[in-house]
């Protein structure tokens, strides 16, 4: 007996990476044999409405559909904790796709994941932590990029006569915004037109305040009455000039790409990923040299000349499992950036190259490769 569809059972959006992998591939199983069944219903911003609606007219309630002709794919995060909708949930194959960023240290978990038809990982890192684990029915399957979307283009030149750094990810200690903020301080002050852009919230504000944990940061963040953190005031307080920061707020992945665009270079010195990190490799799809911690989920995107990479990789205070880059090796890197326009052309050019093997059509493909002995 085969599978005649392939249930999904995270949310779909265009404005998380989860959200968004679920999106892309969605997108493609509609044009395949086994279609797709989307069991939580999806959350759009900035979509258009013809493929909105055509993702959401495959959206059922559990209870209205039978599974026993469906492979199940379950997102599983740190821990290998299943998403709410999984616990309920499970197909004639069920197969699970994690990305962790903390150690696993739970026995119980260990045992728990070896039940999954297959275990998919985002990285390349998380599938070799996993292989020591004694995890071994595990594959991995790095993340796509929308290259239709994500492509070099021209500037607007806004704002005008300005070094623009990108930043985006999620407001916590694991994505190394504090060492985004201390090496932007002192960069500032060498290079007063520089300007951080940064696209940083985070609906979860406990996940937030980890960021208070660094040494770095004086005041934490607060969210306000709208559910959104205040950015600027936040950067403000911990000693960003007013003047050099903008927060983008919450931003669609539709807008994205006219956003990077206007960025010099973009930085990214996360502590930990448990995927590639699909900001930085929207960025580099974009043509945006990109500043990458060489540490976990990174190391599948850094290639020979394609990134400044930063290799200096310490044990992190607030996490052993994690790794903090250096503030002066960031500072360094953008002072490279800033002085040498051909060294920063050239490594977005192999940056965009890297990206174009990565499209999500090719990666889904390989994600269905990997599971259709279960289909």
């Amino acid at each position: 007996m085969q599978s005649q569809n392939i249930g999904i059972s995270w949310q779909l959006s265009d404005r998380h990476g989860w959200g968004i992998f679920g999106t892309h591939l969605a997108l493609y199983l509609i044009n395949g044999p086994r279609p797709p069944v989307i069991f939580t219903e999806p959350s759009f911003i900035g979509i258009s409405e013809e493929i909105s609606n055509k993702i959401l007219s495959y959206f059922v309630l559990p209870e209205q559909f039978a599974l026993d002709h469906t492979t199940m794919l379950h997102s599983l995060g740190n821990g290998f904790q299943e998403n709410r909708m999984s616990k309920h949930l499970r197909g004639r194959k069920n197969v699970a796709f994690a990305f962790f960023e903390n150690e696993i240290k739970d026995q119980t978990a260990i045992e728990r994941v070896k039940f999954w038809d297959r275990l998919l990982v985002g990285s390349s890192w998380n599938r070799d932590v996993c292989l020591d684990l004694g995890v071994s029915n595990v594959a991995f399957v790095s993340q796509g990029v929308d290259t239709n979307k994500f492509y070099p283009g021209p500037k607007q030149g806004v704002p005008t006569g300005r070094f623009v750094i990108y930043s985006g990810g999620k407001l916590e200690h694991r994505k190394g915004q504090d060492l985004v903020l201390a090496a932007f301080k002192i960069f500032h002050q060498l290079h007063p037109n520089s300007l951080l852009i940064t696209a940083w919230q985070n609906s979860w504000i406990e996940s937030a305040l980890t960021i208070s944990q660094s040494k770095y940061i004086d005041v934490a963040p607060v969210m306000n009455e709208h559910g959104s953190i205040g950015m600027t005031e936040w950067a403000i307080n911990n000693g960003v000039p007013a003047d050099s920061f903008v927060d983008l707020g919450w931003v669609s992945n539709a807008r994205l790409p006219e956003i990077l665009r206007e960025s010099d270079v973009a930085l990214f010195p996360s502590r930990c990923e448990g995927g590639t990190n699909l900001v930085a490799m929207e960025a580099m799809a974009s043509g945006i040299p990109c500043i990458l911690s060489q540490n976990t989920g990174h190391l599948d995107l850094i290639e020979a000349g394609n990134c400044y990479a930063l290799t200096d990789q310490l044990s992190d205070q607030a996490d052993p499992f994690w790794r903090s880059s250096s503030i002066d090796q960031i500072v360094e890197k953008l002072e490279l950036a800033y002085t040498d326009h051909q060294d920063r052309k050239n490594r977005a050019d192999l940056g965009v190259v890297s990206m174009q093997k990565l499209s999500w059509d090719t990666q889904i493909g390989k994600l269905i490769s990997k599971i259709t002995d279960l289909l």
